[in-house]
């Protein structure tokens, strides 16, 4: 049976699609019936789509049922396949309308380009789970900036520790590239970097305030979806900002990551460190 956890939501309603279509048409449902009811069940988690699933979907628990139904219905291959295609598409429109909400689909390409395996696969989790799990979509907007940051630092050759939080961590890239109020004398331009520092030292408080990282009370603060896509909004937003500050300066001739070390060095940020591989350089 295949793991279906980093698979986005879009992903998992076309692969029901796909499946659905290969089975009516006398080809084998990939995982067989196992497949399609953990797929059945983490679809039926998703409020705001399940609602959009053709009514077929949301009765058919098993591939058994499934079949019970396409056969009475529809005598033919082509039918089948016309009919299930038609079916699903509300479905995938409003998921991908949500992935072309303005200003999501720059951030998601610069994220993508930056580090596809897991700085865009953090930020498509975000955005899977702003509607559904506002607490998980929270975490998530915070684990993404951190997995930047880091990623950043990697590439610079900035040490830190594992157990640096997202404040210490934007800091840090921050001093690296030059973003930290204290490397500018223009007061727009401090104020401005200031207001992200804030930003992000407040996302990480939320995270700890309301997330699903931390156990939490009977009088516990339960966030909303519009609290989840603010905090995604932003994360993403600052997260892009980084990266497309660190693709310019390294397009600079003069900004190798030995001068960035040398930069953060003489602004206060963290000390040079040798020249080593990026695997012996990650602190484990």
């Amino acid at each position: 049976m295949e793991d279906l956890s980093e698979e986005t939501i879009l992903e998992k309603v076309e692969r029901m699609q796909e499946g659905l279509v290969s089975y009516a048409t006398g080809d084998p449902f990939n995982g067989a019936d196992p497949a399609y009811k953990k797929l059945w069940s983490e679809l039926r988690k998703q409020a705001d789509v399940w609602g959009k699933l053709p009514e077929f979907v949301r009765q058919c628990r098993d591939l058994g049922q499934f079949w019970q139904f396409i056969k009475d219905e529809y005598g033919t291959y082509a039918e089948r396949r016309k009919f299930l295609r038609d079916s699903f598409l509300p479905a995938i429109e409003h998921l991908e309308s949500v992935d072309r909400t303005p200003g999501l689909q720059p951030i998601g390409e610069a994220l993508e380009e930056f580090d596809a395996d897991n700085v865009h696969a953090a930020w498509r989790k975000a955005l899977d789970r702003r509607a559904t799990d506002p607490d998980g979509a929270i975490t998530a907007a915070r684990t993404l900036l951190e997995s930047v940051c880091k990623h950043v630092l990697d590439r610079v050759g900035v040490e830190y520790a594992e157990s640096d939080d997202l404040p210490k961590l934007w800091g840090a890239c921050a001093g690296s590239l030059n973003l930290a109020p204290r490397q500018h004398e223009e007061k727009l331009f401090k104020t401005i970097l200031g207001n992200c520092q804030s930003v992000v030292n407040s996302l990480g408080a939320l995270r700890n305030k309301i997330g699903d990282a931390h156990g939490s009370g009977r009088r516990a603060v339960r966030p909303k979806p519009r609290h989840a896509e603010l905090a995604v909004n932003l994360a993403g937003a600052m997260a892009s900002f980084l990266v497309s500050t660190w693709k310019e300066r390294m397009s600079q001739p003069d900004q190798s990551p030995a001068r960035s070390r040398h930069a953060a060095t003489r602004s206060g940020g963290r000390p040079p460190v040798t020249a080593a591989p990026a695997a012996a350089r990650r602190p484990r």
